[in-house]
């Protein structure tokens, strides 16, 4: 799969919003992270939006076990989690489990689903992405990346959350080269996941024909990797219930708040658009 370079797939014209700058629909979708979300600049290194200490949520550096050897991963659930809290299975993005990444765990865990994102890396010795600003160093490690051990491990991914949330249903939602390999997961897993979700995960190589359950996807208008033109073809050719936006103002990465490629706006209408949907498919 070729790797985008999160770092220079972006228009030059593209807005750097800040949360100011953040739709009322939007702002919505962040009531449960509090005061703390308003007052923190995003787009730049921060205190974490939710902190591992927060009292309604769990956190546990997990095991997943496989054939190839085991990998960690980074878990996060409600306190008040049963059986039935609804599941998430996270795909990392280039950087692997990163601050963004780990702290997106815990937001799901706050708006009421467990998650769980397995480190992709976990064998291969890739050094941290925490603050990392140069893609360069990811990418001989995301090209080890197989495609077989990939859907194992998140496989088990989705059984560690079982093991805990019995009855739950499970989705699976990525960012980046993460989201490309969450769209693949409607081909390679379709029996484990109920839905997929992909922020700008490239679609090249999905046959629509072959996905069954639903798709929900956030693109970026300005991002250059990803042309709009084929979000749109994908999208036509899905015969499965669809939730896919092309936010106009963005470009690639807009929603990792971590790095300078954050949009506001953009960001937080599809985190809205993410909760409701993945309720929907999960709760139904």
């Amino acid at each position: 799969m070729k790797e985008i370079d999160p770092t220079h797939s972006t228009s030059l014209n593209v807005r750097r919003s800040t949360f100011l700058g953040t739709t009322a629909a939007a702002a919505a979708g962040t009531a449960t992270l509090g005061p703390a979300f308003a007052q923190t600049p995003l787009g730049k290194l921060h205190p974490p939006l939710v902190p591992e200490d927060d009292p309604s949520i769990s956190v546990e550096h997990a095991r997943l076990e496989s054939a190839a050897g085991a990998i960690p991963a980074y878990a996060a659930r409600p306190r008040n989690a049963t059986a039935t809290t609804p599941a998430m299975v996270v795909t990392m993005h280039i950087w692997g489990v990163d601050t963004s990444i780990r702290d997106f765990i815990r937001r799901l865990a706050k708006a009421g689903f467990a998650a769980i994102a397995p480190d992709l890396y976990g064998r291969l010795g890739a050094p941290t992405g925490d603050g990392a600003t140069d893609f360069s160093v990811f990418r001989p490690f995301a090209a080890k990346l197989d495609r077989t051990q990939v859907a194992s491990d998140l496989r088990s991914g989705a059984q560690w959350l079982k093991t805990r949330q019995a009855s739950a249903r499970v989705a699976i939602t990525g960012f980046c080269m993460g989201g490309a390999i969450a769209l693949r997961q409607t081909i390679d897993n379709p029996t484990i996941f109920a839905a997929a979700g992909a922020w700008y995960g490239n679609p090249a190589g999905i046959d629509p024909a072959a996905v069954t359950m639903p798709v929900l996807g956030s693109y970026g208008g300005r991002d250059t990797s990803i042309p709009p033109d084929s979000v749109r073809a994908f999208q036509k050719a899905l015969n499965v219930p669809n939730d896919i936006v092309i936010y106009d103002d963005a470009g690639h990465a807009f929603f990792d708040d971590q790095r300078s490629s954050y949009v506001a706006d953009a960001a937080e209408d599809s985190w809205r658009r993410a909760q409701a949907f993945f309720t929907k498919y999960l709760t139904a």
